[in-house]
């Protein structure tokens, strides 16, 4: 193995309780919406791309108006996150610092353009990530991002880190190994390796 890619949301961190602060104060100011979004409707959305999310959480409004409101959410999402953040699973940067010796390590994620980079100018930890890629730059599926990240990287022998099935079935369209992060969001029953904290990451590799 000579290379890690993560999955972010339920993986690396949980910035839930930011964005939900972002999203519904978004939607608080707007005359159409008469809804508030909590935890619980996030979580049923973790792995997806945009414009699913879009659809499970306002199915009952038009869809070009439904994308504007999305775009606006992320846009303050992603404002808010350069200023507080999010909550970073334990020991993560001792676990990428000691990684980082051994390993190339990348992010792929399904979100938006500007997501990962909050991630990383908020909590400092771009440094230990040598690529990242997302849909909101290529469009592309999660698993075709993570081919792209191995192609552009010349990556001989990658795993990948993540917490939903999403992410399993991904790392399965790249053709490399899947390591199931069995603390993060989803439930998954198929997988090469399981961790339960992050930590375990230097115990298997």
């Amino acid at each position: 193995m000579d290379s890690i890619i993560f999955d972010l949301d339920g993986t690396l961190w949980d910035s839930s309780e930011t964005v939900l602060v972002a999203w519904n104060e978004i939607l608080n100011n707007d005359d159409k919406i008469e809804k508030e979004l909590t935890r619980e409707d996030f979580k049923a959305t973790m792995g997806l791309q945009m414009h699913e999310i879009e659809k499970i959480l306002f199915p009952d409004i038009e869809e070009k108006y439904r994308t504007q409101l999305s775009n606006k959410c992320c846009e303050a999402e992603r404002v808010l996150l350069e200023q507080k953040g999010g909550q970073l699973y334990e020991q993560l940067e001792e676990v990428l610092e000691s990684l980082s010796q051994k390993y190339k390590l990348f992010i792929v994620s399904n979100c938006q353009e500007g997501y990962i980079e909050a991630f990383y100018k908020y909590h400092q930890l771009e440094t230990h990530f040598l690529d990242y890629e997302n849909p909101g730059r290529t469009g592309l599926s999660k698993g075709e991002n993570i081919k792209l990240i191995i192609e552009r990287n010349q990556l001989k022998s990658p795993v990948y880190v993540g917490d939903t099935l999403g992410d399993q079935q991904a790392a399965e369209v790249a053709g490399i190994p899947f390591v199931y992060a069995s603390y993060g969001f989803g439930e998954v029953e198929e997988y090469d390796y399981i961790i339960h904290s992050l930590r375990d990451l230097q115990t298997i590799f």
